[in-house]
């Protein structure tokens, strides 16, 4: 490659005089931008300093800086007595992959199926609304309009204040201590949950949990019982471990103990939520949750309690939970912020017997290595002050509100269409379909027409009795609630 016309390159970096950047950025960032476009090749000698700055009619010492700066990033390479060339491997090159040759032919599909277990796992739109702001009724999010942002900031910004250099290492595989003691002296108080902080396990959400439970608790073949209906995420988890599941039918007492012993007497681990069934709504009755507790006695079989949304009740004081009134540590609790604060947080944790808070923490670290820690920090001084128990207040009276709008709408608008039962717990209700009516097909509809439901049969492993429709009323304001629920009228009345 031969020498470059000084005149065709100060063509390409003649500077703007007129510019606020300096003349020497100007010409640095032009020839960088000339030689990554390809318009200066690779090998090619640039003409010299003197040549240039006559040009451009500028001072040689700018021309000299802008060249100087490109050769020390390696776009430019000098050689002695000889001149200045442009680098034939770029500093750029050097940070992507190459790209290769590939054959234009249509691909087939070759590679190997999916595991039947792949069969089993829910679809997003189960169990997550789609990215963005959520439309009427999705029920997977809480009411981040009311989060109180600006003191959010005010603890983020403390914590990088404070101590930085202390929370940007791995910190510990459980989790941040201070958030595991605070947790712990908020569920012994608020929960009634007998723990102490090194039984506490920090973890990224109730999946993970759920994940590190079926892998510690269950081998290939052991029955699990589940709710039926239940949540989804919990079957695809424990598919993944090998399980064989046994769905329990729920009823308005809760998990129905005696179906569950007549179909798997010997299950290994049942999975329940006592406080809130998901998705029904029911509280699971004192008498079935000693009925469950003697059981799991009997059998050595292992509780997953999810206390998913526990905190809010609107009729009574919260229900004290399994793990408090177990005689022994057969219960493992699992509690999120996901549903208390906002989803993105990815924070929620397990409170396990002390005799496996090692081998869950060894486990936690194998899957996902250590929680962030700046997260944890914030959300410790958010507990201790006092923040968060304030924030559950006012969150449960602004819930109680959405609650009465959707309960008022539903009467007026879909009485007919829709038998809303909401329930005395949690931020969702059911509406129940005609019989004849396939939630499925009221749900495709309701899209349509803006309405984001979920049908209460994919909640179902088996066969379900009635059709229904979940609608989820924490997120959206009064006017999105009586607007959401004229729109699923309308949509409705069309279904066959």
């Amino acid at each position: 490659m031969g020498r470059i016309a000084s005149s065709l390159v100060s063509a390409l970096v003649a500077p703007d005089v007129a510019s606020p950047e300096p003349l020497h950025r100007q010409i640095y960032l032009k020839l960088r931008n000339a030689i990554l476009a390809g318009r200066i090749a690779p090998g090619a000698q640039i003409p010299s300093s003197r040549e240039l700055a006559r040009e451009l009619h500028v001072a040689r010492n700018t021309v000299l800086n802008a060249v100087e700066q490109l050769i020390t990033e390696g776009y430019l390479q000098g050689e002695h007595g000889s001149g200045t060339y442009v680098n034939r491997t770029l500093p750029d090159d050097t940070l992507r992959v190459p790209r290769l040759q590939v054959a234009t032919a249509r691909r087939t599909r070759t590679h190997a199926p999916l595991s039947l277990r792949s069969r089993d796992l829910p679809t997003p739109s189960t169990l997550l609304p789609p990215a963005g702001r959520p439309k009427p009724f999705h029920s997977a999010v809480p009411a981040v309009d009311a989060f109180p942002f600006h003191l959010w900031s005010k603890l983020v910004q403390k914590q990088w204040r404070r101590h930085p250099s202390d929370l940007l290492g791995f910190g510990e595989p459980a989790g941040y201590l201070p958030l595991r003691r605070a947790i712990a002296a908020y569920l012994t108080g608020a929960r009634a949950v007998r723990c102490e902080a090194e039984q506490v396990i920090i973890v990224s959400g109730t999946q993970q949990a759920l994940d590190l439970v079926s892998r510690l608790l269950i081998d290939p073949g052991d029955p699990v019982w589940i709710e039926e209906p239940g949540y989804p995420g919990i079957r695809a988890t424990l598919l993944a471990a090998g399980a064989r599941l046994i769905p329990v039918p729920v009823d308005e007492e809760g998990l129905n103990v005696q179906a569950g012993v007549a179909r798997a007497a010997n299950a290994r681990l049942v999975y329940v939520t006592p406080s809130h069934q998901f998705p029904l709504g029911y509280t699971m009755t004192l008498a079935r949750r000693l009925e469950l507790l003697n059981w799991s006695q009997r059998a050595r079989a292992w509780i997953l309690e999810d206390d998913y949304d526990s905190e809010y009740r609107y009729t009574s004081r919260p229900i004290p939970t399994l793990q408090g009134l177990a005689a022994q540590e057969q219960v493992i609790y699992v509690g999120t912020f996901s549903k208390v604060l906002f989803p993105s947080l990815r924070l929620g944790y397990l409170v396990v017997p002390s005799t496996l808070a090692d081998v869950f923490t060894a486990a936690r670290t194998v899957a996902a290595g250590y929680p962030p820690l700046i997260e944890q920090a914030v959300l410790t001084e958010f507990i201790t002050e006092g923040h968060f128990g304030r924030h559950i207040r006012r969150m449960r009276a602004l819930y109680q509100e959405r609650r009465a709008v959707l309960l008022d709408e539903a009467k007026r608008e879909l009485s007919g269409l829709l038998e809303v039962q909401v329930a005395d717990a949690g931020l969702h209700a059911i509406g129940w379909l005609p019989r004849g009516i396939d939630d499925r097909s009221a749900a495709r509809v309701a899209a349509a027409a803006g309405i984001d439901t979920i049908p209460l049969s994919s909640f179902y492993r088996g066969p379900h009795k009635r059709s229904g429709l979940m609608l989820g009323f924490a997120a959206f304001s009064e006017p999105e609630l009586r607007s959401g629920a004229r729109k699923l009228a309308r949509a409705l009345r069309t279904v066959k």
